[in-house]
């Protein structure tokens, strides 16, 4: 016999789950973002864009940090520090995301960089598409696992630096000093390109 009290029970089970998965995924991201309802739904807008504003830097920063995975290890007989991350303000870069990391051998150093969603990149794109101006301050233009580099390097000052720009959201950035361009072009190798133009 069809029990309505039964049914009710039985109906009630994938709410509660939906509810606890929302309560274990819980952050401050989704916190914030409550708060901001709350506010919103209380009239106290300026409040409300305050918490919007928060949890949408909270979210860049996971993303940031998401970045970090895509830095390359030290490279054989080279030690490196903590990855570092940061969001960047309008001010800073036309805003966007940045990881980086620094390697150590002797006196060598170098630090990669990659910096993510910046409108500074479309400037960029436009070097990779005129050789011109790409080589004007003493870059040249190279491929580096299939991808478009500017290469420069100072034997004299044992120092160098490459760009390359992925997917057209992702900016790359190997420099060095007291290094060889070899050890500066085994860092830009050393990079999965393909895993970062597939990052959301």
């Amino acid at each position: 016999m069809f029990n309505i009290n039964s049914f009710k029970k039985m109906s009630l089970i994938p709410v509660l789950l939906i509810s606890l998965s929302i309560s274990v995924q819980a952050d401050d991201v989704t916190d914030t973002i409550e708060e901001a309802l709350k506010s919103y739904e209380s009239g106290e807008f300026s409040t409300a864009v305050e918490d919007l504003n928060y949890a949408l830097e909270l979210i860049k920063q996971k993303k940031s940090e998401g970045l970090q995975n895509y830095l390359p290890e030290p490279l054989e007989g080279w030690t490196a520090k903590d990855a570092t991350s940061q969001t960047a303000g309008s001010g800073m870069f036309g805003g966007g995301l940045a990881t980086e990391r620094t390697y150590k051998k002797d006196k060598s150093r170098i630090k990669v960089e990659i910096m993510a969603d910046s409108p500074v990149l479309q400037g960029m794109m436009g070097l990779f598409t005129n050789p011109m101006f790409a080589t004007s301050d003493g870059g040249k233009l190279e491929r580096i696992n299939r991808q478009k580099a500017i290469v420069k390097y100072n034997k004299e000052n044992e120092k160098g630096d490459i760009k390359i720009v992925v997917a057209k959201r992702f900016m790359v950035s190997v420099e060095g000093t007291k290094v060889s361009r070899e050890d500066l072009i085994s860092y830009a190798k050393a990079i999965d390109y393909k895993k970062i133009a597939k990052m959301p």
